[in-house]
Parts: C-alpha cells; structure tokens; sequence
C-alpha cells in the first residue's frame, strides 16, 4: 500500500514538474498535445500525459485515487484519510448485518491493530484475548501499516466460521483461534458495587452515539436511586463519536460553565457550554480511564478534571486533540480530514502539540500491567475515600 501511496505522490509531482520545464521534454512530447494541455491544472496536465503516452495503459480512476490518498497521506495527520468511492459508500451503506465478529474494540498502531476492550461473554474472550493484544494477522493477511476498518472488514465474517489472529503479547507470538457470532455492545450498562460497605454506582459507557448521553443520564438516575453514594464512571476504550454527546455527557456532573471550545480555520473560537440540570455536585465521582479513551471520550474527561467535579484515574488518555469531517468529492469518494482543534476548560489541546504530553493526566495513576479488575479496584477505592468522611461527620 505504501508502494501505491509513494507511486501516487510521484505521478502528481511529476506533472508539476514537467508542466514547468516543457524544455525537458522530447521534441515529440513538445508539440500540439503539450500545447493544448498547458493551460489546464497541472494535476489534469500529468493525468492527461499519463493515460496517453505512457507505454502501458492505465487506469485513470485508480491514477487519481492514489494522488488523492498521498496527498492526504502527506498531511501527517493519523486522523485524515482519502475514502476512495468503494470504501466511502460502504462506509455510508453501514455494515453488513450479516456479517458478525468476535467482540473486541480495537485501535491501529503501527504493527497491526491493539486490543483496546474486550467483551464480556464474547467469543474473543473465550479465545483469551486480553485487553493490549496487538493482532498482526488475520489468517495469512499482514495488518501492518493498516487502519482500523480493513482489520475489522477480515475479522468479520459470517457467523458460526472460524477465524484466526496472530497476536502479539508481551514480545511473543500466540495464534488465536475463534469463532464468529452475533454479540451486542451496550453503549450503557450499570451496576451497584459494594467496596467496604461504600455503595458506588459502577457506570460504564463505550461510544458517543446518537442519544447515548441521555442513556447514560438514566442510567445514572437508576444508580442513584439503588442508593448509590458515588460513581465510577469507566470510560476506558471508549474510542469517542458525537460531539454533541460529549456536551451532554459532561453535562450530567457539571451543572455550570465550559465544557469545550473548538477552533476552526479561518473560524472564530467556539464555546460549548453545560446543558444544566446536572446531578447534586457532592456526589464524589472518579472516571476511569486508559490509553484507549480518546477524543469525546477525552473531552468528557477533562472537563470533570478542569471543573474539579472528578478525579481521574488509570493512564494517561489517547490523546487525540483535532476533530474531522467527511467531504464528498465529485468522483464518488470522500476527504475525511481534520478541521479543527478543540480545547479543555482551561485551555489545554490534548494533542500532541498542546504541552505537557498528549492526552489527559491521570490525578491516580494505574500501572498499565494492572488488569481491568485491578484497575476498577483503585477507582473504588479512590471515590470511595470521598464518601467516608462525610460518614464521620454524620
């Protein structure tokens, strides 16, 4: 895929070169059909010069799909990418229904693709993959230098076949076998936990889709009103979506004030506020989180910490400080690329360029060795430390 992004780039720098020095051209080249090309785009020029002189056909189509995607590729931004028109209109057709996986949520790195969460009860976790298994293959198909979405497209299959990961754990190689079925992701689940005879209302959220802030809001009320004296609210792996639900998610603790704000290009400032009707603010709160919680998932996160509504436990959080847009093109695929910044109460970009690391800082730090349950452990322990003095003061 490389070659082809590399190739990609080539072909347009190429036109731009030779549409400014015709006098490296060939006699033959530097006649009437230079001449009748020269006052067209440069990008036209070599796709024009390409398609009719090179000694082998080519295709246009594909010439132009990967001009696109080196460009975008020379971005250097992990979260821009050219959809050509196969990808883009599968991606607006949604996934075929027919088509199950192993329950897993992932991320791409560089060798493959990273455990991020695993199901409860799913057959991914009845294979013994664990949470920061780096998948690298998928039968025979490598997913090095691959996105999230072509991993996924082979891990899936229909349901009742088999599959088989390569994975990487802990510097060795396992070869996984599983086997494929329908399981359901609950955007929202709660639960009461009892940590020394502290009731804490166990939240755990994992996408920002449409209504699932005001899911997530009931959800809380129900806790609460089993008698919960504080939450925990588990955003790890929660890889983000809706903007908007991150507003009002945020807005269920934070009663007043700046959740986010965003800058665009050319765009003055945006200030996103609270909704109001925020649950009562001596309800102690700690989010748990881990390097898989990212862009909403991020923006929920540091509001509570800006606003001092909750304190942060686990590792420190993906760190993804930009958000995107998809932009139809006229050939049938699309520009989802980067388009603007957004910003914590206090000013902080939680990208790579925003200071003092990327991400959102953990007030209680987790060892990233320690598994899921020891993770929630401390968060227990930590929100529950809020709830027993006021115990004594009774």
């Amino acid at each position: 895929m490389l070659a082809g992004v590399l190739a990609g780039v080539i072909v347009l720098l190429a036109g731009i070169w030779l549409g400014g020095h015709p006098s490296a051209l060939p006699p033959l080249l530097r006649g009437s059909a230079f001449e009748r090309t020269r006052s067209q785009p440069v990008t036209e020029q070599a796709l024009n010069l390409l398609t009719t002189r090179f000694f082998r056909p080519l295709d246009r189509a594909k010439l132009i799909d990967l001009g696109l995607a080196g460009m975008v590729d020379g971005l250097d931004d992990p979260y821009s990418r050219y959809l050509d028109p196969s990808a883009y209109q599968a991606r607006e057709r949604g996934p075929d229904e027919q088509l199950v996986g192993i329950g897993i949520t992932v991320k791409a790195e560089p060798k493959g693709l990273q455990v991020v969460d695993v199901l409860e009860h799913s057959p991914a976790q009845g294979a013994g993959l664990t949470t920061g298994d780096v998948i690298v293959k998928v039968g025979a198909t490598s997913l090095a230098g691959r996105d999230e979405a072509f991993g996924a497209d082979l891990i899936r299959g229909p349901a009742g076949t088999p599959v088989t990961l390569t994975v990487v754990r802990d510097g060795t190689e396992h070869v996984i076998k599983a086997t494929r079925a329908q399981t359901e992701v609950p955007v929202v689940t709660g639960r009461i936990l009892d940590y020394h005879r502290v009731r804490v209302g166990y939240l755990r959220f994992t996408n920002f889709s449409e209504d699932s802030g005001e899911d997530l809001r009931a959800k809380t009320q129900t806790v609460l009103h089993d008698g919960a004296e504080a939450l925990v609210l588990d955003l790890r792996g929660n890889g983000g979506g809706l903007i908007r639900e991150a507003i009002t998610v945020a807005s269920i603790f934070i009663a007043h004030g700046t959740i986010m704000s965003a800058v665009e290009r050319g765009e003055g400032r945006r200030v996103y506020d609270a909704h109001g009707d925020a649950i009562a603010a001596h309800i102690p709160l700690v989010v748990l989180v881990d390097h898989g919680t990212a862009s909403s998932a991020e923006i929920v996160t540091a509001a509570l910490q800006d606003h001092g509504r909750a304190k942060v436990v686990g590792v420190r959080t993906h760190g993804k400080g930009v958000f995107q847009l998809t932009l139809p093109l006229s050939n049938g695929g699309a520009l989802d690329i980067s388009i603007g910044e957004f910003f914590t109460p206090d000013g902080r970009n939680l990208g790579p360029g925003g200071g003092d690391g990327a991400g959102v800082a953990p007030n209680v730090d987790v060892p990233e060795s320690a598994s899921k349950d020891e993770a929630l452990s401390v968060a227990e322990r930590t929100v529950a430390e809020e709830v027993k003095p006021r115990q004594g003061q009774g």
